[in-house]
């Protein structure tokens, strides 16, 4: 009996052999990526996976990361390609609870690159690591063929010390953590898109794109059991949410009415059929803590200009291990999952 050629089935998913643009977005092709090419080689931990990798020196501990930076355009509202690169370099060293020390900066340069352009991005570079009480000691410059390139693409690697006694991992988010946001959320990824498209709102859309290491500093150094911290780029605030919860074996509940979403982001998002949840941040931080120290949390972060819009956006639930909801206007629960690549490409 031949088969019925009208029998619903479910096809297998495809599963790309080449690399796409999704497995750069932060979503589930890059872990998938992540899992199954870089770290069966390399032989890492997949649990260990944090922004920066800590590392035992000389009697102390250092914080070590390395980025790279591709937006497109270069330069958008808010900031541009140098800055970001130290900023999101500084950034991630800030998230394991280190002091920012230095940065290195490689440079791979297009053919046709206007030195002019290349002078300014270098000048934000330079300012951006003044700002952060940091400097630039190495680096390295490759040029490629005209049209190979996209202009200039910047990697970044930082040093930072862990102060004694500080510990700060996915590992350590457990039940009863509170989660807290330092701003509004989606805006760079916004200021981005609206200049890449050419698209014009009636509020101007700026990035947040700046540094969050003073914020991380304030907590650490008042004495708070600070057990996470991340900085929301790639796939935005759900994205960390659900690489926490995988990381720690926790549930995830996130407040729909908590969350800082500025208007003009928020309408924007709706206009595109985007969900500003998943939306890259440049200059915000997600903190995990006792829900007991978030008021206190709350107070620090907020004395800081960066931090003026700091909120409690969620708890830590003892549920199924990875699963993070969305607790709506409505007293409705939505999944937030991850998604397979970014709703934007090339943000950061």
């Amino acid at each position: 009996m031949s088969p019925d050629p009208f029998a619903l089935t479910c096809p297998r998913p495809l599963v790309p052999d080449t690399v796409q643009m999704a497995h750069g977005g932060g979503g589930r092709l890059m872990k998938e990526l992540i899992e199954g090419v870089f770290l069966p080689a390399l032989g890492a931990d997949p649990q260990g996976l944090h922004d920066s990798a800590v590392v035992e020196a000389g009697g102390g501990r250092l914080a070590f990361t390395t980025d790279g930076f591709v937006v497109h355009p270069r330069r958008f509202p808010g900031g541009d390609l140098g800055e970001l690169a130290v900023y999101g370099t500084v950034n991630d060293l800030a998230m394991a609870g280190a002091r920012p020390l230095a940065l290195a900066a490689a440079f791979i340069l297009e053919e046709g690159l206007p030195l002019d352009e290349l002078a300014g991005l270098v000048a934000s570079m330079k300012a951006a690591a003044d700002r952060c009480g940091v400097r630039i000691v190495t680096g390295d410059t490759k040029v490629v063929d005209r049209g190979k390139g996209d202009g200039a693409f910047i990697t970044t690697t930082g040093l930072g010390l862990v102060p004694a006694g500080v510990e700060v991992h996915p590992r350590r988010v457990r039940p009863g953590d509170a989660v807290l946001v330092t701003g509004d959320l989606g805006r760079h990824g916004i200021a981005v898109m609206s200049v890449r498209e050419g698209l014009a709102f009636e509020t101007p859309i700026a990035s947040d794109c700046g540094p969050v290491h003073h914020l991380a500093a304030a907590l650490l150094e008042a004495g708070l059991d600070v057990h996470c911290l991340r900085d929301p780029t790639r796939g935005g605030l759900a994205s960390v949410l659900n690489e926490i919860a995988a990381a720690a074996g926790v549930a995830i509940e996130a407040r729909e009415d908590d969350l800082p979403v500025d208007e003009a982001v928020a309408t924007a998002c709706e206009i595109l059929g985007l969900d500003p949840l998943y939306v890259a941040c440049e200059g915000r931080m997600v903190a995990f803590l006792p829900e007991a120290q978030a008021a206190r949390a709350l107070d620090l972060l907020r004395a800081h200009p960066e931090g003026a819009g700091a909120a409690v956006v969620g708890r830590v639930l003892d549920g199924p291990a990875g699963r993070v909801t969305l607790r709506t206007s409505l007293g409705t629960a939505r999944l937030l999952d991850l998604l397979s690549g970014e709703q934007l490409p090339r943000i950061c």
